[in-house]
């Protein structure tokens, strides 16, 4: 990277702490005027904390964090990208945020279906070179000076409400455009084409999302999205480095947290979530959040640390 170009990140990435601050609200992450656009900012770290990734992708700008999403662990910080490509249950911790100098972000949910349209748009002497093979869901890397500056004028345009109708779709699009033609291209390109083994596992991610309190069946599973069994299991857990059964376990155990926050009891959330035994369902529930169901419901709300849905 020249000189000039590292010298221009910085002033971006300068600009952008100071809007985030002004529009972010408490310690989290808000959510904006600008539809899937949102800014974090969190003033203590060092305790792990429980969350669902979705489909985003985030620009750390200030700070250090410790992701483990599915069974790998990234770790990432100022000046650099997160693309997360499919819904995944993960955990995290902040390793240096402070009141004096808080962590802060900002992300964009990402349109799986403008990625696939835009991947069949990309000129192909520009399209990343793809292997073939199947791509982990999730990938870092060093943010680049094209997508910081399209996240710098979507944040601008909170200060100008009128304009956002018709310009946050346009930068919106040339964002995820701009995320495709860089490092994190081949990641996304492979798990929204359609065709693709990574593509077809992120299919059966959606089915698990939709149906996780149903019996999980390995053979019929595969079926729905065509592969052999032994090879859907495989590229499952390249993919989403979990086996399909953590992962509906780890999807019905965060919806049974959720199902307790609003004001559901344990003995509720175990069956509405597909749980035959309660005991059994106390048991995983501690062996993930660490705490029986009770105790780990009555911190979360004395705290006021809810479980977010971030990057």
């Amino acid at each position: 990277m020249a000189d000039n170009e590292r010298e221009e990140l910085r002033r971006l990435n300068l600009r952008l702490k100071e809007k985030v601050l002004r529009h972010a609200g408490g310690s989290g992450i808000s959510a904006t005027a600008v539809d899937g656009l949102a800014v974090s900012k969190r003033e203590g770290g060092g305790e792990l904390e429980n969350c669902f990734y979705t489909p985003r992708a985030g620009v750390v700008l200030q700070g250090h964090k410790r992701s483990r999403i599915g069974s790998a662990e990234y770790r990432y910080g100022e000046f650099q990208c997160i693309v997360v490509a499919l819904d995944l249950p993960g955990t995290f911790d902040l390793t240096d945020a402070s009141v004096e100098k808080p962590f802060l972000a900002v992300s964009l949910e990402l349109d799986r279906y403008l990625i696939t349209q835009l991947s069949a748009e990309v000129h192909p002497s520009l399209r990343p070179h793809s292997t073939g093979r199947s791509y982990r869901g999730v990938a870092v890397a060093d943010v680049q000076l094209s997508v910081l500056d399209a996240f710098s004028r979507l944040v601008d345009l909170l200060d100008h409400p009128a304009q956002i109708p018709v310009l946050a779709p346009i930068i919106k699009r040339e964002l995820h455009y701009r995320l495709l033609l860089g490092p994190h291209g081949d990641c996304l390109l492979t798990i929204n084409t359609l065709g693709t083994q990574s593509n077809q596992v992120a299919q059966a991610v959606t089915w698990l999302r939709e149906h996780y309190r149903r019996p999980l069946l390995i053979e019929e599973l595969a079926g729905k999205v065509n592969m052999a069994p032994s090879t859907f299991h495989r590229h499952f857990k390249l993919v989403t480095t979990l086996s399909p059964v953590q992962f509906q376990k780890r999807l019905r155990l965060h919806e049974a947290q959720r199902l307790m926050l609003t004001g559901k009891d344990a003995n509720y959330a175990a069956l509405d979530v597909g749980y035959e035994s309660v005991s059994q369902f106390n048991r995983e529930y501690k062996r993930m959040f660490g705490e029986p169901p009770f105790r780990d419901i009555s911190r979360l709300r004395v705290s006021e640390s809810l479980p977010e849905v971030l990057v």
